[in-house]
């Protein structure tokens, strides 16, 4: 059984990746500042911006309960970073700056000090800085993968980036395999009752490129990632191989990024933003498609 600590657990995402890995038969502790839903696990309340909190925090007995036969803290066999400000306009932008770069620093930190050879964290589309920039701005080109350029103008795109450097630098320090999740716009399966309009109402979800995930295709990315050792600093684009509209994405390409060049082939369907890397790499294969979930 392989031990793990994930933070974050009890928020959207991070409450599915908890079921996930609970499903799988890991032994999981929850790092966050409230308890999970999920009653597999046990949920350790740690402010992730204090350092001395995470170092404790991430040499902590795992264990269900206090009720077992031994509370020795056993050896940790890898951490699930997904704490963090998920977006801007919800704490002033240097709050989601300071806790999201800070608290990824110390949770890096510990892990190496305490011989954690791998971390799998949350990064994000935001990389790319079309989603949150002032206004209207082109990618460099279609499909975005990930060569292309990151330069955010928004405190949350560019706290995800910053953090990817931080963990491109602890690979370099200790050797230990850190892979960054850049992931897009996340459907939990309540959140398809907005696809009627989504589907049809281009200019709702154009800064997002008409791109998605489902929230258990996350999950599943995840414990891919667990699985495959010794591939360094990695970064993965997570999101779906098509895109979440109905018109084809080459119209809806030529009438809102005109000024885009397309790279290759695009179908009708496919996503602006690849996820080629992630299935070559980690065998990823999409099992959630929004028109199967969308309510008739």
């Amino acid at each position: 059984m392989k031990r793990l600590i994930v933070t974050g657990g009890s928020g959207k995402i991070g409450g599915w990746i908890l079921k996930d890995l609970c499903d799988r038969g890991y032994e999981v502790l929850n790092v966050d500042l409230t308890p999970a839903r999920e009653q597999r696990c046990r949920t350790l309340v740690t402010d992730l911006t204090n350092a001395g909190q995470v170092y404790a925090a991430l040499s902590a007995y795992t264990g269900i309960d206090e009720l077992q036969p031994s509370l020795k803290p056993r050896p940790v066999d890898a951490v699930v970073h997904f704490a963090a400000i998920p977006r801007i306009l919800l704490v002033p932008d240097s709050e989601v700056f300071r806790i999201n770069v800070l608290s990824t620093y110390h949770v890096f930190e510990a892990a190496s000090r305490l011989g954690i050879r791998k971390v799998v964290f949350a990064s994000s589309e935001g990389t790319y800085g079309v989603v949150f920039a002032e206004e209207h701005l082109d990618p460099r080109y279609f499909p975005v993968d990930e060569d292309h350029p990151t330069l955010p103008m928004d405190a949350y795109g560019l706290s995800k980036l910053v953090n990817e450097q931080t963990a491109a630098a602890f690979h370099a320090r200790t050797g230990g395999d850190f892979y960054a999740l850049r992931i897009g716009d996340v459907m939990a399966p309540a959140d398809y009752a907005k696809f009627p309009v989504w589907t049809t109402n281009a200019e709702a979800r154009k800064r997002e490129l008409w791109a998605y995930v489902d929230v258990r295709d996350v999950a599943q990315a995840v414990c891919l990632g667990l699985e495959r050792d010794q591939l360094g600093f990695q970064v993965f684009n997570v999101f779906a191989g098509e895109s979440a509209h109905e018109r084809p994405i080459t119209e809806l390409a030529a009438q809102f990024y005109p000024k885009v060049p397309i790279r290759g082939h695009l179908g009708d369907h496919e996503s602006l933003v690849s996820n080629q890397k992630l299935r070559d790499i980690l065998g990823f294969e999409q099992r959630h498609r929004w028109r199967d979930q969308v309510p008739s």
